[in-house]
């Protein structure tokens, strides 16, 4: 007897297609949604770096630069030597020899009379004494008139004005204020809150983006 042998069938692999849900066109709808919230959180981000080196700016000049750099901050209060300087402005003042005092520059000192508070004016005279100190008389830019008192120099230096940061001082004051205490319990806490959400929004959920890989049918 014959035996009759018959061939196997052969073995097909079919690769099932991926479906509509994962196609480059849907792939990339979900990315293109979150691209508005990922450029949201990137300048909310951005402000607060720019906000964050303003303040540390504003610290390092008043607070740590007089002491490493030898020159003084004050604030404008009058409007005395308006339009240069207003109220305000903040003066930057330097070291100056009172040998090299001259008309025409603006120093910081002391009143002669009254509460002996701190001015910057004008110099418009200069008269040195045999015993080495020298007489000034100053004036404000706005005042028609000059200061009524001549003030002795008796230092061998004085404070001579050389820069004007315009509405610093308002700033500061500003600071002070009850604003600042407002910006601390209501919009420092609006903004992190904000930034949470962003984070949250940005993310991907745990289903999307996920694709099953093809599986391999096999046929007999």
């Amino acid at each position: 007897m014959t035996q009759l042998t018959f061939p196997q069938p052969s073995r097909v692999q079919v690769r099932a297609h991926a479906s509509s849900a994962g196609s480059p066109r849907t792939r990339t709808a979900p990315a293109r949604a979150g691209r508005p919230l990922l450029a949201a959180r990137r300048a909310v981000r951005l402000l607060g770096n720019l906000l964050l080196i303003a303040v540390l700016a504003l610290f390092a000049g008043l607070a740590v630069g007089p002491h490493l750099f030898g020159y003084r901050t004050m604030t404008m209060l009058t409007g005395s030597m308006a339009p240069g300087i207003n109220p305000g402005d903040v003066t930057v003042a330097v070291p100056e020899p009172t040998s090299r005092l001259a008309v025409g520059q603006i120093i910081s000192y002391h009143i002669p009379v009254d509460d002996h508070r701190v001015v910057s004016h004008r110099v418009v005279s200069v008269k040195a004494e045999p015993d080495g100190s020298v007489q000034i008389q100053t004036k404000g830019d706005h005042n028609s008139g000059r200061d009524p008192w001549t003030a002795v120099i008796v230092d061998r230096q004085v404070w001579r004005v050389v820069a004007v940061v315009p509405h610093l001082g308002t700033v500061i004051q500003t600071l002070r204020g009850p604003a600042l205490r407002i910006a601390f319990v209501y919009v420092g806490p609006a903004l992190l809150a904000l930034m949470v959400l962003l984070s949250i929004w940005s993310k991907p959920s745990p289903g999307r983006g996920r694709h099953r890989a093809p599986r391999t049918a096999r046929r007999a």
